[in-house]
């Protein structure tokens, strides 16, 4: 595998076909305990239903979400140029691919969760930690694998490629692997230097980021739950500007798509300013 960084976004790039998909066993702890930096003891331990919920409560303020608007994000996602939607059983796709090593997925991961929220709810998610050997090593976020989310109003489709420790952990299907070359690796109004790079998400075809928002340096001294604290008592910390930022960037794509449904969400300031400025 190579890695770079990206000059406009970071990320990092997955060369080659990822094979298998590798069995997590999860061993279930509270979700309290530890101070400092991420442990990597946490890695794969279910998320509790009361941390799932605070995420809920914060997703849910639309107050916040007014009030921080972008953030500390560095741009936008970018229109596709595609014609065709991507849906399934006629909802909109929110496809995301990335992998559990990749400081960049992690901070992603963060601001797509509190998203994903305002149109459904995660049942189940599990701690993750990224590389502990590379750059803002073992920052604290989540995986998606073996995460379980249910939405009447999109369909959130998920591939994390490796583990943290760069093992195969899931394959993409052959259409997601088009989605990919298509958008990313073999699209051509993106820089050369930034294709093939992760995280990558597609919002229903309509919108692509590649790379993220953020940068991992803003979270990484913290555990789950000193960000979690910060979302929830500081809105003017850097860690709630770039989280909430995210989520609202994020947001307003899948508005986007689905008919601007909820209402409650999707009429929202931020939701209009967004997507005007992404166009």
């Amino acid at each position: 595998m190579e890695r770079k960084k990206l000059s406009k976004k970071q990320a990092y790039v997955v060369i080659g076909v990822v094979i298998a998909i590798v069995a997590v066993v999860a061993i279930y702890l509270n979700s309290s305990g530890g101070v400092g930096k991420a442990d990597i003891k946490f890695d794969n331990v279910a998320v509790s239903g009361a941390y799932l919920s605070q995420m809920h409560d914060i997703a849910s303020n639309m107050t916040l979400a007014n009030n921080i608007g972008l953030g500390v994000t560095s741009g936008y996602p970018f229109p596709s140029g595609s014609n065709v939607s991507l849906t399934n059983n006629g909802l909109p796709v929110v496809l995301y691919i990335g992998a559990d090593y990749c400081p960049f997925c992690a901070i992603t991961r963060w601001g797509l969760v509190l998203a994903l929220m305002r149109f459904g709810n995660f049942t189940e998610l599990h701690y993750m930690t990224s590389s502990a050997t590379d750059y803002e090593p073992n920052t604290a976020t989540f995986t998606f694998y073996n995460s379980s989310y249910s939405s009447n109003l999109i369909d959130f489709q998920e591939v994390e490629t490796l583990t943290n420790t760069y093992k195969p952990l899931q394959n993409m299907t052959n259409e997601q692997s088009l989605i990919f070359s298509k958008f990313n690796g073999n699209n051509t109004a993106v820089p050369a230097n930034e294709r093939d790079a992760i995280p990558f998400i597609d919002f229903g075809n309509s919108t692509i980021q590649i790379g993220a928002e953020t940068s991992p340096t803003i979270i990484n001294p913290y555990n789950w739950n000193q960000i979690l604290a910060y979302l929830k008592s500081d809105p003017s910390s850097t860690v709630s500007q770039a989280i909430i930022g995210e989520a609202n960037v994020f947001t307003a794509q899948i508005c986007n798509i689905n008919g601007g449904k909820p209402a409650s969400v999707c009429n929202q300031k931020f939701v209009g300013t967004i997507n005007r400025a992404v166009g």
